[in-house]
């Protein structure tokens, strides 16, 4: 059951990332992206704590500052 919602949960990031308009895809000032950022949380921490430190990084992307933020 945890296999399938990471995968779907994924999935849904991957969907983002190929249909999101590219002004929103494009305003990320990290490297890697947040989308992909939450992808590799997911894939090395699960479903709940990857969502959560994906959400974390999203608050923290428009600020002033970008940089390299890897996990």
């Amino acid at each position: 059951m945890l296999i399938r919602a990471k995968a779907i949960t994924i999935w849904v990031i991957h969907v983002y990332q190929r249909f999101a308009p590219i002004r929103i895809r494009n305003q990320c000032r990290f490297e890697p992206s947040c989308s992909s950022y939450m992808i590799q949380a997911i894939e090395k921490y699960g479903v709940v704590k990857g969502v959560f430190r994906g959400i974390q990084r999203l608050r923290r992307c428009n600020m002033a500052n970008g940089g390299y933020d890897y996990l």
